[in-house]
């Protein structure tokens, strides 16, 4: 692949700083696991597998989208960026559609104007990120009153930028090649080199988050060899977490 553009340079302040919520530790009677790593490292298959284990997955992307398609913020959002952000639901081009018109966030027009400008970041962070936890903090009480449930999962491309990591008795790091993750990305996205640096520039270095988890996980396997490390480090978290409350 041929040399990228140089991304806008931003501070480590603009760069990563935390949205302001609550993030306030859980008193949970299941483990928390938060899961981190690269851009296509697997996040979601190892979600999945936890899933299959018995673990209830909550997932940021998921929520994140439920809230722009809220109505209220989709206007919002219209109000700040104008009808490029809107499209109806069948993906035809918009013109004079607003929510009540069975409008839906545009992605994508969304993600071009976020990571470009670090002010217009932050202000939809801010916008979404409480609305965001309240959903999460719902599904975890819930949660916890069903005892099929062996731990909750935390899957979230900004675990530690968001503070979530304050919510998690555990954290594991998913490890794939680079090479691997961009051809990935490439396949399912059809995000070329430029577009993943460019998502990455707003998240902590791999390093850092490899530092601050507890587990790795080695995504570059096979399927079994994945969950027989996803089923090996799940029973020593929740064996754990059960030691720690007797």
């Amino acid at each position: 692949m041929g040399k990228m553009p140089v991304p806008p340079q931003k501070t480590r302040s603009q760069r990563f700083r935390p949205v302001r919520i609550s993030q306030t530790p859980v008193r949970s009677t299941k483990p928390i696991i938060g899961i981190c790593g690269g851009i296509g490292s697997g996040k979601s298959a190892v979600s999945a597998e936890l899933e299959r284990l018995g673990c209830c997955v909550i997932s940021s992307d998921r929520l994140n989208n439920e809230v722009l398609a809220e109505p209220e913020v989709l206007a919002q959002l219209k109000a700040w960026w104008g009808e490029r952000v809107v499209r109806p639901a069948e993906g035809r081009a918009v013109a004079g559609a607003g929510p009540a018109a069975g409008a839906v966030p545009d992605r994508r027009r969304i993600a071009e104007i976020v990571f470009s400008d670090a002010t217009q970041k932050q202000r939809l962070e801010n916008l979404t990120h409480p609305l965001i936890a309240r959903r999460r903090a719902s599904i975890i009480s819930a949660v916890e009153q069903n005892p099929a449930v062996k731990a909750i999962v935390l899957d979230s491309p900004l675990l530690f930028e968001s503070n979530l990591d304050r919510l998690c008795n555990a954290i594991i790091f998913v490890q794939t090649a680079e090479a691997r993750r961009l051809h990935r990305l490439q396949q399912s996205r059809n995000w070329n080199e430029q577009e993943v640096r460019r998502r990455e520039h707003w998240q902590l270095p791999l390093e850092e988050k490899r530092r601050r988890s507890g587990y790795l996980i080695d995504n570059d396997g096979s399927p079994d060899q994945l969950h027989t490390q996803v089923s090996t480090i799940l029973d020593e978290i929740v064996a754990r977490h059960v030691a720690r409350s007797e």
